[in-house]
């Protein structure tokens, strides 16, 4: 029987337990600033030790992106980025380590719950993450997902009740995304003291692993999160990096640096 991408996902979270640290999962808006850098910077990313990749799908009104990377979504969709060309993205690198790509649900609803999935499934992504389409919302995306072995990611975060937390991690499949801390993605100068309860309630409601996001801008920042969470997911200090480059080899010179020294801070 054929690897599922949601068994890709286990394998990778299963190597990097066995190696004792987290999972790293560095985030990239695909097509920014061009097409072309952000296929070298998916490739470095490969390159320097992800375990797997999220790959943001540009969006205009981002309700969870920090202005980062909203204006490098903005960036990318002046620049011609679609959701076509950014599942070539996917397909370029879904044989070396799972992608998951990250779409608003307007995107998702536009070409329906059956042609999204089939979508991932042909580029080799390995599940979804649609953060404004809660699985109890619309069950359809998520069934679709599952019936090809594709994982639909849930969230929790700080204002999740205790018993809807126990119930996303107990239907999680793949990973649960822990948000850690209330608001949009950017980088914070520390992490909230409450992190490693949320983390542990995850845990003790599921058995899929839980991944931290959101806030996570340096490689000791991604070390603490790792001494609690089974996966470190690192996006908006790694756009920036990619915006302050002056060009495609400069991106990936920054990147690559980057994810080195985090993956041994892991």
């Amino acid at each position: 029987m054929a690897e599922t991408g949601i068994d890709r996902i286990a394998a990778a979270f299963a190597a990097a337990r066995s190696e004792g640290r987290a999972a790293l999962m560095p985030y990239l808006m695909g097509g920014f600033p061009d097409m072309p850098t952000s296929a070298a910077v998916i490739d470095a990313y490969a390159d320097t030790g992800a375990d797997l990749i999220e790959l943001g799908v540009p969006y205009s009104d981002p309700l969870a992106d920090g202005p980062q990377i909203h204006a490098a979504g903005t960036t990318a969709l002046e620049a011609g980025a679609r959701f076509d060309g950014v599942m070539e993205l996917c397909e370029r690198v879904s044989s070396r380590l799972p992608v998951l790509p990250m779409v608003y649900a307007n995107v998702v609803l536009t070409l329906g719950a059956e042609r999204f999935a089939a979508a991932l499934e042909g580029a080799g992504a390995a599940g979804a993450i649609v953060p404004d389409l809660p699985r109890s919302e619309d069950p359809s995306v998520a069934d679709a997902l599952i019936a090809r072995g594709l994982a639909p990611i849930g969230f929790v975060s700080p204002t999740t009740s205790p018993e809807r937390l126990a119930r996303i991690a107990a239907d999680a499949v793949g990973f649960t995304y822990v948000v850690s801390l209330a608001g949009v993605t950017g980088e914070r100068k520390e992490l909230p003291p409450e992190l490693g309860a949320m983390v542990e309630a995850v845990k003790e409601a599921s058995d899929a692993p839980a991944a931290v996001g959101f806030g996570i801008g340096t490689p000791e920042q991604a070390a603490q999160v790792g001494e609690v969470a089974d996966g470190v997911i690192i996006g908006t200090r790694l756009v920036r990096a990619v915006a302050d480059a002056g060009d495609g080899e400069a991106a990936v010179d920054a990147v690559s640096a980057f994810m080195a020294d985090t993956r041994l801070a892991l």
